[in-house]
C-alpha cells in the first residue's frame, strides 16, 4: 500500500508525512517505512557537518504509523483521529543518518474504549534505532 491509503488514513500531510509506505498492515499491527533523503531542512541544523535524524521525529513517524494502524479502528467513529497523551520507556539505540530507510513496526497492545495503547519499534537494515510505548485517545476534529 503506497501515499495515497496513508493520506486517506491521516490528516498529516508534507512536509510533516513522516511515512512513505506500508509495508504490512494486520488488525493489530502495522509495518511501515520512510526514507529520509538528506533534502529535508531540519539537516541544516541537525548538526551541521554530521547530520542526523531527530530523535523525536524518529517517535513521530512511528507514532504517525500507529495512526493509520488506528485509523482502521476509529472507522466507526468518523471525524476522530488519535492523538497521543503519552510515552514512555523511550530508549534510543542507534543513530539515523541521511540517506538511510527507517522501518516502523507498531503493535497494538490494548484498548479500553476510545484509549489506545502502543508499542513501537523503528530500525535501520534489522538494527533498533529506537523503541518506545505510547498512549493515544480518539479526538474529534473540528
Amino acid at each position: 500500500m503506497g501515499r495515497e491509503d496513508i493520506l486517506k488514513a491521516i490528516p498529516h500531510r508534507e512536509p510533516f508525512l513522516l511515512v512513505d509506505d506500508i509495508v504490512e498492515w494486520q488488525e493489530s499491527s502495522i509495518r511501515c517505512t520512510k526514507r529520509f533523503t538528506g533534502d529535508e531542512d531540519f539537516f541544516a541544523g541537525h548538526y551541521p557537518g554530521f547530520p542526523l535524524v531527530p530523535g523525536v521525529l524518529l517517535c513521530e513517524a512511528a507514532m504517525q504509523a500507529g495512526a493509520i494502524l488506528l485509523s482502521r479502528h476509529l472507522g466507526e467513529k468518523p471525524g476522530h483521529v488519535p492523538v497521543a497523551t503519552r510515552m514512555n520507556d523511550v530508549r534510543f539505540k542507534r543513530i539515523v543518518r541521511p540517506g538511510e530507510t527507517i522501518v516502523l513496526e507498531v503493535e497494538l497492545a490494548e484498548r479500553l474504549a476510545d484509549a489506545f495503547f502502543l508499542k513501537a519499534k523503528v530500525s535501520v537494515d534489522g538494527k533498533l534505532a529506537v523503541r518506545f510505548e505510547f498512549a493515544c485517545t480518539a479526538a474529534k476534529m473540528e
